[in-house]
């Protein structure tokens, strides 16, 4: 039976992890999957394994494992959590970090109440990759690609339901080398967005903040909304506040996180 692993259960927009500190344990795939399931584990849409720092500067390091056992190379929602998490170790209400990934160092700010905070990220350059024509229910949707260090397809205006992102998601992933997240996005009479997002390793989540990151560079391209201004974005687990440098396009998004329990398991 494998050794018990201490692990922080945590959520973004309901987007949730099982955060475990890499002097704590190992975490192969197959733990990650096991750790995950949500009947016989302990449930999440992913593993956040906050290691040493690789650079100068960085107070740590986060790798990434979906719920598939895959690993992506960014997770923005994950990142706002284990900046609390940090927070929490270090038993600071106001923090300012450097915590490397799979797709660079990205910088946080935190303001932490107990086990909740609002977290400040530097999501990186957006960089547009061209369109993709998908055929779905006799018509064809056009998708608009952006990499925030990882890959995402975006569709404006047509309105997928949730049951059809469920269909589209998998099927245009798995059509793009190497797969992709996929993100339908409507606007809103407030001036604020709808996004529904299918996610490359896990499916359909409440929320992920590359996801919104993508979008917000997509839309500030396309002339839906203005650079250096904020845009609200509505995902199913709740909002995100981003904006959109003009030239860069260096992304600076704005939510929540929150620590919800903590314990051990052999898994």
């Amino acid at each position: 039976m494998a050794e018990p692993l201490t692990f922080q259960k945590y959520e973004g927009l309901g987007n949730d992890f099982v955060i475990v500190d890499a002097a704590d344990g190992e975490i192969q795939p197959e733990r990650a999957r096991a750790l995950c399931d949500r009947h016989f584990g302990v449930g999440a849409d992913g593993v956040l394994i906050v290691g040493r720092p690789a650079s100068r500067g960085a107070r740590a390091s986060m790798v990434v494992i979906n719920a598939d056992g895959s690993r992506p190379e960014m997770c923005g929602n994950g990142l706002r959590c284990v900046a609390l998490h940090l927070a929490q170790q270090d038993e600071l209400s106001s923090a300012e970090y450097v915590v490397d990934t799979d797709a660079g160092p990205r910088a946080a700010s935190v303001q932490r109440s107990g086990e909740q905070a609002m977290v400040t990220l530097d999501m990186g350059r957006g960089e547009p990759l061209g369109e993709t024509r998908f055929h779905f229910g006799g018509r064809e949707l056009r998708f608009q690609h952006v990499s925030m260090g990882n890959p995402h397809a975006i569709i404006f205006d047509e309105g997928l339901s949730e049951a059809q992102m469920d269909e589209v998601g998998p099927k245009l992933s798995s059509s793009i080398l190497g797969g992709s997240n996929v993100e339908t996005v409507m606007p809103r009479k407030d001036g604020a967005f709808d996004v529904i997002v299918w996610e490359r390793g896990v499916g359909r989540t409440l929320a992920c903040g590359t996801g919104a990151a993508a979008v917000a560079v997509a839309l500030a391209l396309s002339g839906r909304t203005t650079f250096g201004r904020k845009v609200q974005l509505h995902l199913p687990g709740g909002p995100l506040e981003l904006d959109v440098a003009e030239g860069s396009l260096v992304v600076s998004l704005r939510g929540p996180a929150r620590r919800v329990f903590s314990g051990q398991v052999r898994a």
